[in-house]
């Protein structure tokens, strides 16, 4: 016994473990050797009711696919599924065409996928026997889908990491290396990848992701049974659409606790109304400020709640503040395109705001798409001789489309051809297209974790305002819809001078009037060098500011909540990348240095103004009626 003990504290043991190994063992480290605890929690400990429960869950699923089959079997639904599965499929085959048409070629990607299945394969050999291994150690993980510790401790698991890693990046660089595609196919051969190895990671899988198989197991699959009830919720809310569930809808209601500041509609046309919100400060800056907001969300982003709302700190610092709220269309705005869009929109405004107070000069605000217009409509202004706006700022906007990100992956003649072609048997495009576009851009984060915590683990959403507003899509009226996508994301008209609307050749080297351009660092659909590059377009001085974070939160950023950065660093000459390297950061939000911006144009206070200022009468209380109907 003692000679044992001896051998066990100072020599390998009968397993071939030293006891340094098998401490490792022992402690579930999993640092040497393979741990047996490790697969305790992966253990079915109630088959039988594990068994009732899948069987539950599969009939949940199977009430899910009845809700999703019967709009379609009525008709009521038509789904294209070929066109973009053709779209990938031939953008994919140009880069497979590429590597096998030399066997040289074909050698090198097999050669390059092999060594690195080997390394793995070896490095997993060596954690199972406990070998010590030569092999460089992998780098620390940085993918968030990935934290959970069995995904290292467990080789197993940890196989499947690497494995999927090793394939996915593999796969990106099958697309970058392949030389003869012109930029568009490759942009969108490099976007298919990314969403093909997004839905393919074994995070999305029960029993390839070590949490939901354990969350599985120790529910007997209850976790299930409630997603998959989930699922035919969330289909069936979408009228045999999956509507994606990313918060608790229940806890926010526009004009309740969300859009609350105090405010009248002071004027209703076709496609609008306009917002006048009640004064907090006894005095006010002679020149009213007026936001034109993005039709393709809702303008309550920039008013989401009295501690976020930009709208509501304009206010307290003096602006008499009116905004656009754009309605939501439906087949009666099916031939609203961007002149309707200026004149019974952003100039139907200015006249309001000229009744409202008196005063024909006015600060604009334009965000995302909306900027878009407005910077289109000044330009028009420019040649009518219209000058009833003196400043311009602009929130995530893009003139140049040239750098316009992976939103042009959408965008080509036959895509295009293909969704107008939708648009004029409805006279629209459903809002949850372009929601789903968007939530395409990052699935790796507005997807799949929520496809895995709704359906596979059954967890209700936290309630988030943002998100709640993310969810409230709205449609785009067909010729408005088709002009933006063909002007600006297919032919870059506006930025090269050939944008026609009401007769008019339009320029952006006519706006002279002064522009505030502010970016945000991370921005998916407006990518910072893409508004750098724009800037230079105008004709008048441009002060470009570049914010921390991206296109919602690098906007809606409060002082008070001490958050990101802002860059500043003159006007924006030269490259981006050298503007961006020489900037001055300054710490919190951009908003106080915006004001000063404002006030350094024209200081002058007047007293207060009330809504309508007596000459128009409130047609209801802020936020309207517009920004209620959903979809």
């Amino acid at each position: 016994m003692c000679n044992y003990k001896r051998r066990r504290k100072n020599d390998p043991g009968e397993d071939g473990l030293s006891s340094e190994r098998e401490d490792a063992r022992q402690n579930g480290s999993g640092t040497a050797g393979f741990d047996p605890k490790l697969i305790e929690p992966y253990i079915v400990r109630d088959p039988e009711t594990l068994a009732v429960n899948v069987a539950r869950a599969m009939e949940n699923l199977g009430k899910a696919a009845s809700t999703w089959l019967a709009p379609r079997e009525r008709g009521e639904i038509v789904d294209p599924v070929s066109e973009p599965m053709t779209e990938l499929v031939k953008t994919m085959s140009k880069v497979t065409e590429y590597w096998m048409a030399d066997p040289k070629r074909t050698l090198e990607a097999q050669t390059h996928l092999m060594a690195s299945v080997f390394t793995m394969w070896s490095r997993t050999l060596s954690r199972f026997s406990g070998a010590a291994s030569d092999l460089p150690p992998e780098p620390p993980i940085k993918d968030k889908r990935f934290t959970d510790e069995d995904w290292q401790r467990n080789p197993f698991f940890d196989f499947l990491r690497q494995a999927y890693v090793i394939l996915s990046d593999w796969a990106e660089k099958l697309v970058n290396e392949a030389e003869g595609l012109d930029e568009h196919t490759r942009h969108k051969a490099a976007f298919y990848v990314r969403q093909i190895t997004a839905a393919l990671s074994p995070t999305n899988f029960v029993v390839t992701n070590p949490q939901l198989y354990r969350e599985t197991v120790a529910s007997h699959g209850a976790n299930l049974v409630k997603g998959m009830q989930m699922l035919a919720e969330d289909i069936a809310a979408g009228r045999g659409e999956l509507r994606l569930r990313h918060t608790d809808t229940s806890k926010f209601a526009v004009g309740e606790n969300m859009a609350v500041t105090p405010g009248k509609v002071i004027a209703q046309s076709d496609i609008c109304e306009v917002i006048q919100y009640e004064p907090s400060t006894e005095t006010v800056l002679k020149r009213p400020l007026l936001i034109v907001p993005p039709w393709i969300n809702k303008f309550y982003i920039l008013d989401l709640n009295p501690q976020k709302s930009f709208i509501k700190w304009c206010v307290a610092q003096g602006h008499t503040v009116f905004v656009i709220s754009w309605v939501n269309p439906d087949e009666r705005h099916a031939d609203k395109g961007w002149e309707s869009y200026i004149h019974e929109g952003i100039d139907f405004a200015l006249d309001t705001v000229e009744k409202a107070t008196g005063e024909r000069e006015v600060n604009a605000i334009g965000y995302c798409v909306g900027g878009t217009l407005l910077a289109a409509a000044l330009a028009l202004h420019a040649r009518q001789k219209d000058r009833r706006i003196a400043s311009a700022t602009f929130f995530t906007t893009q003139v140049d489309f040239t750098y316009a990100g992976d939103l042009k992956v959408f965008v080509d003649e036959a895509q295009i051809g293909g969704l107008e072609e939708r648009m004029r048997q409805t006279g629209y495009l459903d809002g949850s297209k372009m929601a789903a576009a968007f939530n395409m851009l990052r699935a790796s984060e507005l997807i799949w974790p929520y496809f895995v915590n709704s359906y596979l683990k059954g967890q209700d959403p936290m309630p988030f305002d943002l998100l709640y507003w993310n969810s409230d899509s709205t449609r785009m009226a067909a010729a408005n819809h088709s002009f933006y996508l063909r002007n600006c994301y297919l032919n870059n008209n506006l930025s090269e001078g050939r944008m026609q609307l009401a007769g008019k050749t339009l320029s952006l080297k006519d706006v002279t009037i002064p522009v505030y351009n502010l970016a945000t660092r991370e921005d998916h659909i407006a990518p910072a060098k893409s508004v750098f590059v724009g800037s230079a377009l105008f004709g008048g001085p441009v002060e470009y500011v570049l914010s921390g974070s991206g296109h919602i939160a690098g906007v809606v950023n409060p002082p008070d909540k001490v958050k990101y950065q802002y860059w500043t660093n003159g006007a924006p000459v030269g490259s981006y990348e050298d503007w961006a390297a020489n900037a001055k950061e300054t710490a919190g939000s951009w908003w106080p240095h915006w004001h000063a911006w404002i006030e350094a144009l024209d200081s002058e206070r007047v007293p207060a103004r009330k809504p309508g200022g007596g000459a128009l009468n409130a047609i209801s209380d802020a936020p309207g009626t517009y920004v209620l109907a959903r979809v």
